[in-house]
């Protein structure tokens, strides 16, 4: 009878607990209602546009035919995947997507942070705020007036920067249609629209750094230089490798809308990505299932990379995305 009545006591303790932190929880949802209705749209958002749709990836293993739909389209199980690897295109995307992603990482991700540091050491205000609204704006602008903009100053016939080299009797230059220039144009235009807006999560970064470190590294003698050096940047690190994790994981996701503008007939060996890849075989041609093969593996690509630099993150001793 003991035994039994401490088992059944145990069994009460261990349900106790387990309702605890239901109880718990269901407490901070009405103390809270207020926060969680506040995001409510952001979670409705992801559950609508990003999740649901998933459900779709199942036509990467169908011969998928809109009139038969999902439950009437015969399966081909990895046919699409073994098409993907062994087509000579796949090389060529692979190899362009991943030297425009390289020249972004090398190029592009470090100068917001210096950007950053620099604003931070302007001590006037009204000509601080003007230089970060002046290169703020070109973030606002679509790609299709960042590259028309591009096309006034740089294409052949009466561009701004040919008439000054012809006017220097030095040869024109055909930036827009050479493959040589292709790459150069790209980070060019990724470095203008963007560098300014990519500085804020920076600036917000350095805002919190104790001040209490600047005035202990100057009473030791330390200059600007140092200063940036041993305590800003080492304070904005966590920053910079959990962004630096995110741009990892879009390796293979360069965005459509910009390299698709900057496509044509003479630069296509050097320009064809992934995206507009998917683009061409899946709206033009028709190639549903394939299309949809192709964005299953940038997404499988970009998940493994994220978890693989996040694992890498933590065994160098920062805190990583999870």
């Amino acid at each position: 009878m003991k035994d039994s009545s401490t088992a059944a006591v145990n069994m009460n303790m261990k349900a106790a607990k387990k309702e605890r932190p239901a109880r718990m929880r269901l407490e901070s949802l009405k103390r809270n209602k207020l926060l969680y209705l506040m995001i409510l749209p952001g979670v409705l958002y992801f559950i609508i546009f990003k999740y649901l749709p998933m459900g779709g990836l199942v036509i990467a293993f169908q011969d998928y035919q809109p009139y038969q739909g999902i439950t009437g389209s015969p399966w081909v199980g990895f046919k699409h995947f073994i098409r993907l690897f062994t087509e000579p295109t796949f090389f060529m995307l692979l190899s362009n997507t991943l030297i425009l992603f390289a020249l972004n990482i090398v190029i592009f991700f470090p100068l917001p942070i210096i950007l950053a540091l620099m604003l931070n050491e302007v001590r006037h205000k009204l000509f601080k705020n003007a230089v970060q609204t002046i290169i703020y704006i070109p973030h606002f602008m679509s790609w299709v007036i960042i590259v028309s903009i591009t096309y006034v100053f740089l294409t052949v016939d009466g561009g701004v920067f040919n008439e000054m080299l012809a006017a220097l009797g030095l040869p024109k230059i055909s930036f827009l249609t050479s493959p040589e220039w292709l790459r150069t144009v790209y980070i060019g235009q990724v470095i203008w629209k963007e560098l300014g807006w990519s500085t804020i999560i920076y600036l917000a970064a350095i805002t919190v750094v104790d001040t209490q470190l600047y005035e202990a590294a100057e009473m030791d003698g330390a200059g600007r230089l140092r200063k940036t050096w041993h305590v800003t940047l080492p304070a904005i690190r966590p920053v910079i490798i959990t962004l630096l994790i995110l741009k990892i994981g879009s390796t293979l996701d360069l965005g459509f809308e910009h390299m698709y503008l900057l496509l044509n007939s003479l630069n296509r060996e050097v320009a064809e990505i992934f995206d507009t890849y998917i683009y061409t075989a899946g709206l033009k041609n028709g190639q549903l299932s394939f299309s949809t093969t192709v964005g299953l593996f940038k997404g499988l690509v970009g998940l493994i990379l994220v978890m693989l630099s996040n694992r890498l993150a933590k065994k160098f001793g920062e805190d990583g995305v999870y």
